[in-house]
């Protein structure tokens, strides 16, 4: 069995206290996670951090590892339990405990050569559906055969982000299946673009509107809201909708975009109408 530094795995001393070392192995366990971090080696770094964490987490177990710790074995050195006379923690009669400190990682690597391989794919998910949250079945193709999948869609997902189904990628031949990875691509929306967890949308004003300020309706994925535009409002100017974005942490905000749009002229009195309105802000200049 190979040694591993299981302090330095969880980026903690020696000393640290039962707190320090829950509070640094949910540290550690976020950014590592599989289904959340990018790195190439997410997945192998995860299962060394849960490994560290179950040795050092009970009393007697870590104990037991300070022990080793202490005879000044470096890490990726192999180790024998029967090396190991150490009193009230005599490893050599004690082959139980020995193995659940550095059993994990041979039994994990066995595991693996069990494993069937993991499966990747791209869906996409449309944006109503990742802002709440929700249900959506997938078909996927492989050797000829289809399958169809429902899939949980967590609210606020992201592109790039993974969702992970447990079993579901390819079986290996008298072993377990490798798991399902599939990546989320949000579709394009016809009225919103996401920009981070921001929402930008584009609404579209009348000139006296823009000009005297009004309370307006604007469309959010959660439902209508109203927005003041203040008096003045020029072509382009943008208002924010403070915690109207996407969901997360942080929340996005709502950008509304004004557009001033003039009406159509179907009729003289239309074109009169603005004619009076030329005059009155741009009077012909008399010599």
């Amino acid at each position: 069995m190979q040694y591993k530094d299981y302090y330095e795995i969880l980026a903690i001393s020696a000393t640290a206290t039962e707190a320090e070392i829950k509070s640094a192995y949910r540290k550690q366990a976020r950014k590592f996670h599989p289904d959340v971090s990018k790195e190439a080696s997410a997945e192998a770094r995860f299962k060394e951090i849960n490994e560290a964490y179950e040795a050092l987490k009970d009393p007697k177990k870590r104990k037991a590892y300070d022990k080793v710790r202490a005879s000044g074995v470096r890490p990726g050195e192999e180790i024998n339990p029967q090396g190991f006379d150490m009193g009230d923690m005599d490893f050599g009669g004690n082959a139980d405990l020995f193995e659940s400190l550095f059993g994990a990682a041979r039994g994990a690597r066995a595991h693996a050569k069990r494993q069937g391989a993991d499966v990747r794919a791209t869906f996409s998910v449309d944006l109503e559906t990742a802002f709440t949250g929700g249900k959506q079945r997938v078909s996927l193709s492989s050797g000829g055969a289809e399958r169809t999948l429902e899939v949980k869609i967590p609210s606020g997902v992201l592109s790039g982000q993974t969702i992970r189904l447990a079993g579901q990628g390819h079986r290996s031949v008298g072993g377990n299946a490798g798991d399902l990875l599939l990546e989320v691509q949000l579709a394009a929306h016809a009225k919103f673009e996401l920009n981070g967890r921001d929402i930008t949308v584009r609404l579209n004003v009348r000139p006296w509107t823009a000009a005297l300020g009004a309370k307006v309706a604007v469309p959010t994925l959660a439902g209508e809201v109203q927005l003041a535009i203040p008096a003045g409002s020029n072509h382009g100017r943008k208002l924010r909708l403070k915690g109207r974005g996407f969901p997360g942490e942080p929340v996005g905000d709502q950008i509304v975009v004004l557009e001033i749009h003039n009406p159509p002229l179907h009729s003289d009195a239309d074109r009169e109408a603005f004619r009076q309105l030329a005059e009155h802000f741009e009077p012909p200049i008399v010599e």
